[in-house]
């Protein structure tokens, strides 16, 4: 960095015997059992679920390991096409279901575009391993701290961006805060597959430790300087709040600078996802001079 040193339901009365009354108990609790075993193995299959057309094409390309595909009956047009003709190429079991069953296992409120895919789960990278993958292409480090972000949504466009500008990673905490779920890895369109996301217990604690691997760390803050004036070129960690209070104290506190992005309407602050791309772009710009 130049210049710097480092809720319940209505009961209804059963006018029938008590043989009655006990038939529809027991068939009622086996209902609730059924219902319970469904929503047990929709949980269990979302884990490691991909659904959309251009993430489930990056998974294919990434040569991540696909178990099973499913798309709609019918679906034969545009993407859906190359997504079978890869899937068959590199001899993945694909199945043709009915598209009522797709919206049945989506988690993404039935925004599966025809496709979903069950790959191995996604596997999380330590925070070294973003310093050294910085390293061994030859760059300052990139990095993208998020302080409990809780919508998977912004989760997932903040990576997209992050891969789009050429951040080394992103570092997410494990409580509180989104994780990769369909719905993140859907809304970051495949960059979930480039780019390297590590999840630690303490924020706090590992801005700490970048700063031991001699990065500056900038926090994102309606308290700090005009973003444009500050100097975002060398090793670098990009700290963004979460979408209601911002930056915690902490976490704020031990950001060396702060940055802002000036509001020039009756709105006093942006979407998180928003905010990291105008700061990541930020420090393209910069790093490109």
């Amino acid at each position: 960095m130049k210049g710097k040193d480092r809720k319940a339901g209505p009961r209804f009365r059963d006018k029938n015997t008590d043989r009655g009354r006990n038939s529809r108990a027991r068939d009622a609790a086996e209902d609730k059992g059924t219902m319970s075993n469904r929503s047990s193995e929709r949980a269990a299959d979302s884990e490691g679920q991909v659904e959309g057309r251009n993430p489930v094409l990056e998974v294919l390309r990434s040569g991540r390991t696909v178990e099973k595909l499913l798309i709609a009956k019918g679906a034969r047009e545009g993407s859906i096409l190359e997504i079978t003709q890869k899937a068959k190429a590199q001899g993945i079991v694909v199945q043709e279901v009915d598209r009522r069953r797709l919206n049945e296992l989506s988690m993404t409120d039935g925004a599966h575009q025809g496709v979903i895919a069950f790959v191995t789960p996604y596997s999380y990278v330590g925070v070294e391993d973003i310093l050294e993958r910085a390293s061994r292409q030859g760059e300052d480090p990139f990095i993208i701290v998020l302080d409990e972000i809780t919508d998977p949504y912004n989760l997932g466009s903040v990576i997209r961006t992050a891969e789009c500008c050429g951040a080394h990673g992103v570092i997410i905490p494990k409580r509180r805060a989104a994780g990769l779920t369909p719905a993140a890895i859907k809304a970051s369109a495949g960059a979930v597959e480039f780019v390297p996301v590590a999840k630690v217990t303490n924020i706090s604690d590992t801005l700490d430790l970048l700063k031991r691997h001699g990065l500056w760390v900038a926090g994102a803050d309606m308290d700090g300087e005009t973003y444009t004036s500050r100097d975002l070129t060398g090793p670098l960690a990009l700290v963004v709040g979460s979408e209601g209070r911002g930056l915690g104290r902490l976490v704020r506190e031990k950001c060396d600078f702060l940055v802002r992005i000036p509001m020039l309407g009756r709105i006093s602050s942006l979407n998180a996802s928003v905010a990291a791309g105008v700061l990541m772009y930020e420090v393209n710009r910069q790093r490109s001079k």
